[in-house]
């Protein structure tokens, strides 16, 4: 099982850069991209899986506030950029969303490394 869990865990990891970077790509001209939507959704659902794997199967220990705070930011990061998305489909465009999206994809990725 613990190939399983490693092998969501690389494409949780494909996920966190297709967002990061897709948004890296777009800071010229702010726009959700299919790259970015698609891997915050990833993103949102991996990490759900790789918590359920490791708690049941794998014995990891998860520090649970951190995964806790994770999962809102995740959930806002989704949130956000299928708002964001149907706004650019209606031709409103929201330049300041895409930065929210991009700047808390970003803290995820910080707070994922940094608290220990």
């Amino acid at each position: 099982m613990d190939t399983v869990y490693n092998i969501f865990v690389v494409a949780h990891l494909l996920g966190m850069a297709a967002v990061v970077g897709g948004y890296l790509t777009v800071l010229k001209a702010p726009a959700i991209t299919p790259v970015i939507l698609w891997g915050a959704r990833a993103q949102f659902v991996i990490g759900l899986i790789l918590v359920g794997i490791g708690e049941a199967v794998v014995d990891k220990e998860y520090d649970h506030a951190k995964i806790a705070v994770k999962l809102i930011i995740a959930l806002a990061v989704v949130a956000l950029a299928e708002i964001t998305n149907g706004k650019q489909k209606r031709g409103e465009g929201a330049p300041t969303l895409v930065h929210v999206v991009g700047g808390l994809a970003i803290l995820n990725t910080l707070i994922a490394v940094l608290w220990t």
